[in-house]
């Protein structure tokens, strides 16, 4: 009987430690493509092309929102951000709908994004739409292709 309530009690005790930890156990392919994506949108309001562009594979694609050129290497990809940080001053994003579909180690994360930024004393929004592929390499989710652009007007 000894035996059995320290059974039970190293199991329970167990069970506390262990409890907390399992929504991370928990998480799949979608979950870790959303943190991807969030960890894009936390690099992107620091306002610095060289935190933002480890989250994008060295063959990236870039077609960005506030550019007509598309970028499709490193040295392009930096000139972009470069672009965006000076054009859009104090830049942040917040994710609308996400779609996150997983397909072995590539996954397809498409939705709705609203850009925030200051021009000239006064707080601006953009909403966009946007398409981020990604390859899973290693245990990190890299961007390989994104397409974002301007939310179009609704038909009149």
């Amino acid at each position: 009987m000894r035996n059995s309530f320290k059974a039970v009690s190293a199991g329970l005790t167990l069970g506390v430690v262990l409890v907390p930890l399992a929504p991370a156990a928990w998480a799949g392919p979608k979950e870790d493509v959303a943190a991807a994506a969030l960890r894009w949108a936390r690099a992107l309001g620091e306002d610095d092309p060289e935190t933002v562009l480890p989250l994008y594979s060295n063959d990236a694609v870039l077609w960005g929102t506030i550019s007509t050129t598309v970028r499709a290497d490193q040295s392009a990809l930096r000139d972009y951000f470069v672009l965006a940080f000076k054009a859009l001053p104090g830049l942040k994003v917040a994710f609308g709908e996400q779609l996150i579909r997983v397909y072995g180690d590539t996954a397809v994360n498409s939705g709705d994004y609203t850009f925030s930024y200051i021009k000239d004393g006064e707080a601006k929004s953009l909403p966009a739409r946007y398409s981020f592929t990604y390859v899973k390499n290693g245990e990190r989710w890299l961007i390989v292709d994104h397409h974002s652009s301007a939310m179009p007007a609704p038909p009149k």
